[in-house]
């Protein structure tokens, strides 16, 4: 299958540095070959739901580069000042919708493909009812409406419970247990939604568990590389974290279009190592010549998974931890522009 002209995300094409926001969003909208292979095989348009995250909007740039030809639809309530323009900008068709409006969601153009982004984890406490919409009714909504879609569903590894590490992280065969705090509950319900009407109508479908997006502006390496930089105490008991290059893990999302189950079955989507927050801190102070400073102790219990199946079906992600842990540390040096929105990959009790 022949490619585009478009720059691909590949093996010895990655830069050493990002010189700013625009440089960066465009790298991580660059689909990959296999990218531009499955979707050139996947017949119709596609339709993202929550589009307007940080993950949604480099989503939907990264399909019409990846199938300029075929249409390519962001929904979102594009509250967000200049989300909705951005969209515009790279060739994907904006419309504006509140997902929990179920007359809005029957109005959406039905297309053969969708990813579902929407969902909210946190600043839900005193609004739990929201939560639980957002995560259950909306699903039902879109369940329904788009029986006769590809549903490729966005979850979280919150859903698992803790393991050791050194065993190997939990696998798709681990049931979703309920663990502390309504937001990985509400995700149990979102899956079992979706579950539940693929089964009902035969919607071809997958849950995307899926673990820590690392972006420069946001993600587990660039809170720890602030707190080495500023002094703070770094906590160990989270010892160890799954990550994904963002650009790696939204196109992995994408090609999950063709490899859709009936009924839609769940995959860990993330990559293969298990990062040790002690050995990326000591590599941000060899970067920024400081010695990091660490509170407590590695706990044998973490929130860790085991990403192999995801790997038989669509490789290996691109780019790896010493690029990541190199772009990180080059971006907080320059102090560049972040989300200012904390993973909160250390906090221990479920509560967001």
């Amino acid at each position: 299958m022949g490619h585009l002209h478009t720059p691909l995300l590949e093996f010895g094409a990655l830069p050493e540095r990002f010189d700013d926001v625009d440089a960066l969003d465009e790298f991580l909208s660059r689909p990959t070959a296999d990218t531009v292979d499955d979707l050139a095989q996947l017949d119709g348009d596609v339709i993202v739901l929550g589009v307007a995250g940080k993950m949604g909007l480099g989503l939907a740039r990264l399909i019409k580069r990846a199938a300029p030809h075929k249409r390519v639809v962001g929904v979102a309530r594009f509250s967000e000042p200049g989300s909705r323009e951005y969209l515009e900008q790279h060739g994907v068709e904006a419309i504006a919708a509140d997902l929990l409006d179920r007359d809005a969601v029957a109005a959406l153009p039905k297309l053969p493909h969708v990813i579902y982004m929407a969902g909210l984890k946190f600043d839900y406490r005193g609004r739990e009812d929201f939560l639980w919409a957002m995560n259950t009714v909306v699903p039902a909504y879109v369940a329904e409406e788009f029986r006769d879609s590809r549903i490729v569903a966005l979850s979280t590894i919150h859903v698992y419970p803790w393991s050791d590490p050194r065993h190997g992280g939990v696998t798709e065969l681990d049931p979703p247990l309920a663990r502390p705090g309504e937001y990985a509950n509400s995700v149990v319900g979102r899956e079992r939604t979706f579950q539940y009407f693929s089964r009902v109508h035969g919607t071809p479908g997958r849950i995307v568990r899926f673990v820590y997006a690392i972006d420069m502006r946001y993600g587990v390496l660039q809170e720890i590389a602030q707190w080495v930089r500023s002094g703070t105490r770094i906590p160990l008991a989270t010892g160890n974290v799954n990550l994904q290059w963002q650009g790696d893990a939204i196109n992995q999302f994408v090609r999950l279009l063709r490899h859709c189950e009936t009924p839609a079955s769940p995959i860990n989507v993330g990559g293969p190592e298990c990062v040790s927050v002690r050995h990326v801190a000591e590599a941000f102070g060899r970067r920024f010549g400081v010695e990091p400073v660490f509170e407590g102790e590695e706990s044998d219990s973490v929130l860790f998974v085991n990403c192999d199946r995801a790997q038989s079906v669509l490789g290996n992600p691109v780019v790896g931890l010493e690029h990541m842990i190199g772009w990180v540390a080059d971006w907080v040096e320059r102090d560049m522009p972040t989300y200012g929105k904390p993973s909160k990959f250390q906090v221990r009790t479920g509560v967001f």
